[in-house]
C-alpha cells in the first residue's frame, strides 16, 4: 500500500504541471472495422482492431486526486507494427492518462470524447493503463451533466501504418444548380511509416433504398510520417427524390463505406450515413434547398441510453420541434439518431463559465483570459471534430453562458476556418463580431 500510494503522490505531483496535449489528437470519431459485414453491423466485438476500454478503480482518495483507475490489455503483436489509439468518454472526472508509467495526457474535459494516438506508448504484451481523476478542475465545464455508464464507447483501437487518418464527407446539390447531388468526400491518408509508401484508398456509396451508385479506390504516394488528402466528387443521380429535410416523417440517408486496400487486400472499413442537403445560412436567415427554415428550437441533452433518448426525440418531433441545441457535445448515436429522425441540432462546446461573465478585464472572466485560450480551443476542436460529418448539425455555438473576449475570439477564428459553410454563434457577444447571429 505504501509503494501504490508513493508511485499515486508521483504521478499527481508529475500532472500538477500544467496541463499538456501530449498524445491527443484532433480527428473525425470513426473507428476502422477489420471485415466488411462487422463493419455494417458496427460489431465492435468480434473486430480484430478493435479492444474495450474499461478500467476499474484501484485507488480512492480524498482531495485533488480523488482515484486512480487501471486496466491491463494484452497487445496482439500486429499491432506493434502499426498504429494503435485510444478513444475515451464518459470518464467521471478530470483525468490525465498513464501508459506503461509514462504520462501520455491530460484532459480537463470529461463530457467531450477524446482521441489519443498511443502507439509510442504501446508494447507488445501487456500494457498498464492508468487514469488519475481529479475531481476539483470543473471550472469550465456544464455543473449539471446526463450521468452514463462509465467509459460506455470507450475502447483502444488499431490501423495499419498505411490507413485512413480522417476524412470529410457531404452530399450537397450540385453547385450549377443542375438536378443531381455531388458527394464531396476528402479522405486524409496517413504514412506512418519513415519512407515514402502508395497508400489505397476508396469508398462506395448506397442509395437508401440498397442500390450501389458509384465505386472509387486510388492510390496516393505518401511521404514517411506524413499524410495526403484524396478528393473524390461523384455525381449523384436522382438524388432530389430522397432529400433530407427536417420534420420529414421518414430522413433518407445513403450508405457510404470508406476502405484501404494493400495488394489486393482490403485492410479496414469505416461505415458512415450521410443526408442529401445542406443547410445554408445568408442574410440572418437558414435555407435548404432554397427555401427558408423555420427553427422551432429547444434545449436538449441525451438521456442515459440511445432507447430513451429515441422515444424522447419522437415525442419532441410530436410537439413540432425540430431543432435541437444541447449544452455540451453528445455521444456519437445521438448525431446518428437526429439524423434518421430529422432533428437539426445546433452542436455546443463544452464551455460555461457564469461566474463574473460580464467582467471583461483580463483574467476577469475566464473567458478573456490569454492562459486559457488553449483549453478553451481543444474543446471547441473535440466538439466540431465529433459531429462535423452529420448531416444534422446545421451550426455550431462556442460556449454557454461564459461572457466573451480573448479565448473566444480564438475559438471563432479557428472554427471559422475550420467550416466557412455553417454558422458560429457565441450567446455572450453582446453585439461583438465573433457570433453570427
Amino acid at each position: 500500500m505504501i509503494r501504490i500510494l508513493s508511485f499515486c503522490a508521483a504521478l499527481l505531483w508529475a500532472a500538477g504541471a500544467s496541463a499538456q496535449q501530449g498524445a491527443r489528437i484532433s480527428r473525425t470519431e470513426a473507428l476502422p472495422y477489420d471485415l466488411r459485414h462487422r463493419a455494417e453491423a458496427r460489431d465492435r466485438a468480434a473486430s480484430g482492431h478493435i479492444i474495450g476500454f474499461r478500467p476499474a478503480t484501484t485507488l480512492a482518495a480524498e482531495g485533488p486526486l480523488s482515484a486512480v483507475m487501471e486496466q491491463q490489455i494484452e497487445i496482439p503483436y500486429v499491432w506493434t507494427d502499426g498504429c494503435v489509439y485510444l478513444h475515451i468518454e464518459n470518464a467521471p472526472a478530470a483525468y490525465a492518462l498513464w501508459v506503461n508509467d509514462r504520462k501520455a495526457a491530460e484532459v480537463d474535459d470529461p463530457l467531450t470524447p477524446a482521441e489519443f494516438d498511443l502507439s509510442p506508448f504501446i508494447r507488445q504484451g501487456v500494457n498498464d493503463f492508468k487514469l488519475l481523476l481529479f475531481g476539483d478542475r470543473n471550472r469550465l465545464g456544464f455543473a449539471d451533466p446526463v450521468r452514463r455508464k462509465e467509459f460506455e464507447g470507450s475502447c483502444l483501437y488499431y490501423q495499419n501504418k498505411r490507413s485512413i487518418r480522417d476524412f470529410e464527407i457531404a452530399l450537397v446539390p450540385d453547385s450549377l444548380g443542375r438536378n443531381f447531388a455531388m458527394l464531396d468526400l476528402k479522405i486524409v491518408a496517413q504514412n506512418m511509416f519513415n519512407y515514402d509508401e502508395t497508400v489505397e484508398v476508396g469508398y462506395d456509396i448506397y442509395s437508401p433504398q440498397g442500390k450501389l451508385l458509384e465505386f472509387d479506390i486510388r492510390e496516393v504516394s505518401v511521404p514517411g510520417r506524413s499524410t495526403d488528402t484524396v478528393r473524390f466528387l461523384p455525381f449523384i443521380y436522382h438524388a432530389y427524390e430522397n432529400k433530407w429535410e427536417p420534420s420529414a416523417k421518414n430522413p433518407p440517408l445513403y450508405k457510404v463505406m470508406l476502405f484501404t486496400r494493400r495488394d489486393g487486400t482490403y485492410k479496414e472499413y469505416m461505415p458512415l450515413k450521410i443526408g442529401f442537403g445542406k443547410a445554408e445560412f445568408a442574410d440572418g436567415k437558414f435555407t435548404r434547398f432554397g427555401k427558408a427554415l423555420d427553427l422551432k428550437t429547444v434545449r436538449y441533452n441525451a438521456a442515459a441510453d440511445a432507447k430513451t433518448t429515441a422515444a424522447q426525440l419522437q415525442a419532441l418531433r410530436k410537439q413540432g420541434c425540430n431543432t435541437l441545441a444541447p449544452d455540451y457535445p453528445q455521444p456519437e448515436w445521438f448525431y446518428s439518431l437526429c439524423d434518421e429522425l430529422g432533428l437539426q441540432v445546433i452542436d455546443r462546446a463544452n464551455i460555461h463559465a457564469p461566474e463574473q461573465r460580464d467582467n471583461r478585464r483580463v483574467g476577469g472572466t475566464p473567458s478573456n483570459d490569454p492562459a486559457l485560450a488553449d483549453e478553451y480551443l481543444e474543446r471547441v476542436k473535440a466538439m466540431y471534430y465529433r459531429s462535423r460529418n452529420h448531416t444534422c448539425v446545421i451550426a455550431y455555438a462556442l460556449s454557454g453562458e461564459a461572457g466573451n473576449g480573448y479565448c473566444l475570439y480564438k475559438a471563432y477564428q479557428w472554427l471559422k476556418a475550420a467550416d466557412p459553410s455553417r454558422p458560429v454563434i457565441c450567446p455572450d457577444a453582446d453585439g461583438e463580431w465573433n457570433s453570427d447571429l
